[in-house]
């Protein structure tokens, strides 16, 4: 069976482009949640020091900052990651694509909790951002309420994305290099009386650190806040470009070491103030003639950083709703384009979860305990799949020995620690990984279940068929083109169900029949169709081959096929009847979903029927089947059938009374 088209219509998504622009724009979206890192980082190691701080204990301190920053941020994600690109696109659903294959059908456990723990991340990591900024006031002014000013906002901010962004966000970039800038000269200002803490660039302090200080458990899930940020470098990569992410992160990498060096030159010389409850060295060290515009900088920078989080997390879900991780939702495009997309059930969701975090921890030194546990699981996560993405490249197996090794050793190592404060309140963030992992792992293996017991029947045996109910005339015609939603993926296959609505349910007499199938690619651009002609100018089959950045908009698509094939001359729009066809009426078209309800649910495994529960309570927050495949709603029939599992009717077998 050859198709009758093979029409690509779609591109690779364009990366972005070298330049000055583009260097600002990566400022703007990639640097945000590193950036603000400032804010707290040496704030908690301070605060985690036990009430002892010497020459030794902050270069120790700093030297970790440093290699931490190097190992984690700089070797891992900006060298090694941003190569495991698919076609332009970066982040670790984009990552499981590359390397999800049948024998390793475990793969997608990795996948989803690196993603259920990046957007636990990304919620806690507004309101710590936001109010780190805010509480520089209390430096100015120790009575302003923190709390309902960063509530407001977060409100303020989830409320806005409805309408779009993209109108303060050519502002973003600008902002955020000044950000850095100002980070640089602040750390610069405090060196120069202290140079000695340049010392810390070498690493006997950070190895010495970690072999004799006392707290240096606490201390290092402290440490590990500087790079929380770094997954963002490479989940944005098709938005910015590798060339714009590498260029920009020698730069942003030398503002940040250079404001932890400042910091820590001014806890040296301010000790006591540094351990004085609440104290915060980033506003500290700042002159007191720049601490309101500072604040007001941060606050900046914190609004952007929340912001980037925002959009990368509706990113991450309709990423996931093409992978089959989590159930199809209501996609809009605000400022008409696919730039910028927002979806409401997540923008509301995540804005009652930032507001009940904020209510609850009340200050940034108590979210410190649930920040960064979570996201240590998402660079483990991302570890295993890079792991598995080079030797998918061939390289060298020594080294890939090292790398999984020494990434394993140092992730593990954080996630412990981090888990050192799970009492005192990284349990939130596990909470929130858990509910969405648990989420995504019911919807995928609930839609294989349902697959499971769809059978699958050669569409040739049922031409003959077909033929003949179409020339019938003793049957009523039940619509001039009906068009069905099958998931068979095999050109010579068509679902039995489909065949059972056409030829047994009720014999549905049509002039032509066109069976419409969504296939998935891992190529996350692909965009294209093929046409294959089953029964002469009465039945087709078009397969759709979508990549997991194409929004599925069957009824656009499919009218496009339309055109193309009635340009070639192969379809006749205008209706058959001969009073339509005077005056040129366009035939109607009618599509059918086959939707399929468990009906024996207790035939089930155990484990089967606990996913079918969480299945059908994950489905409620989705839309409708029609909807999920861009049906418009007016010419579309939903059809309820059961499936089909295995019954022995040996045992099940009614028997007559005698």
């Amino acid at each position: 069976m050859k198709p009758l088209h093979n029409a690509k219509t779609g591109k690779p998504g364009k990366t972005g482009l070298y330049s000055i622009t583009g260097l600002l724009v990566t400022l703007g979206i990639v640097y945000g949640d590193i950036g603000t890192s400032p804010l707290y980082v040496m704030k908690a190691i301070t605060g985690a020091s036990g009430g002892q701080i010497n020459g030794d204990f902050i270069l120790g301190a700093l030297s970790c900052i440093i290699w931490t920053l190097t190992l984690q941020t700089t070797i891992k994600y900006v060298l090694i990651a941003l190569r495991a690109d698919n076609k332009g696109e970066g982040g670790i659903l984009a990552l499981y694509s590359l390397v999800r294959q049948k024998k390793r059908k475990w793969l997608y456990i990795v996948a989803l909790l690196g993603a259920a723990t990046l957007v636990s991340d990304g919620i806690i990591t507004p309101p710590m951002t936001v109010i780190s900024a805010i509480e520089g006031l209390k430096v100015y002014n120790s009575g302003i309420d923190v709390v309902q000013i960063t509530i407001f906002i977060i409100i303020v901010l989830f409320v806005v994305q409805q309408f779009g962004t993209r109108a303060i966000g050519k502002f973003f970039g600008p902002v955020m290099f000044f950000w850095f800038l100002m980070l640089a000269v602040l750390g610069a200002v405090q060196i120069v009386p202290n140079p000695g803490v340049f010392a810390a660039v070498n690493p006997y302090y950070a190895i010495n650190f970690l072999i004799n200080e006392p707290n240096t458990l606490l201390i290092m899930g402290a440490v590990f806040l500087c790079t929380t940020g770094a997954e963002a470098l490479y989940s944005d990569l098709g938005h910015c470009g590798i060339r714009n992410i590498r260029t920009t992160w020698v730069y942003v990498k030398v503002c940040l070491i250079l404001n932890y060096l400042g910091q820590g030159a001014w806890v040296l010389s301010n000790p006591e103030a540094a351990l004085a409850k609440g104290a915060n060295p980033f506003f500290l060290m700042m002159p007191s003639f720049f601490l309101v515009p500072g604040i007001i900088m941060a606050t900046l920078a914190a609004i952007i950083a929340s912001q980037a989080l925002i959009t990368g997390a509706y990113t991450i879900f309709s990423e996931a709703m093409s992978l089959n991780f989590w159930p199809r939702q209501k996609i809009d495009y605000p400022e008409l384009s696919k730039g910028q997309m927002y979806i409401s059930t997540i923008n509301w969701g995540m804005l009652v979860c930032c507001i009940l975090v904020v209510l609850h921890f009340q200050s940034s030194s108590n979210m410190e305990a649930a920040y960064g546990l979570a996201i240590t699981i998402t660079m483990l996560m991302t570890t295993v799949l890079l792991v598995y993405y080079l030797i998918s490249q061939n390289v060298k197996t020594y080294l890939i020995w090292l790398f999984g090794t020494v990434y394993c050793i140092v992730e593990l190592g954080f996630f412990y620690t981090n888990m050192l404060k799970f009492a005192e309140g990284g349990w939130i963030a596990i909470m929130l990984a858990t509910a969405i992992a648990l989420s995504m792992y019911s919807w995928f293996n609930g839609q294989n279940l349902k697959r499971k017991y769809i059978k699958y029947v050669k569409i040739n045996q049922y031409l003959p068929v077909i033929e003949d109910l179409i020339n019938d005339e003793t049957i009523p015609k039940y619509g001039a083109n009906l068009a069905y939603v099958s998931s068979a993926k095999r050109e010579d296959e068509i679902d039995l169900k489909v065949m059972y609505s056409i030829i047994n349910k009720h014999p549905k007499r049509a002039d032509c029949y066109w069976f419409l199938i969504l296939q998935y690619d891992n190529n996350p651009y692909t965009f294209d169709y093929e046409v294959f002609e089953l029964l002469e100018g009465r039945a087709y089959k078009v397969k759709f081959r979508l990549g997991y950045k194409i929004e599925p908009m069957v009824s656009v698509y499919f009218n496009q096929v339309l055109e193309d094939m009635e340009k070639e001359g192969r379809f006749d729009p205008i209706s058959k009847y001969p009073s339509m066809r005077k005056h040129d009426v366009l035939a109607d078209f009618e599509y059918i979903v086959i939707d399929r309800v468990f009906t024996h649910e207790f035939l089930l495994s155990p484990k089967e029927r606990f996913v079918l529960q969480l299945f059908n309570w994950v489905q409620k927050i989705g839309i409708s089947d029609q909807s999920a495949w861009g049906l418009e709603s007016h010419n579309v029939i939903t059809e309820k059938v059961p499936i089909q599992t295995e019954i022995s009717y040996d045992e099940n077998r009614i028997k007559r009374r005698e």
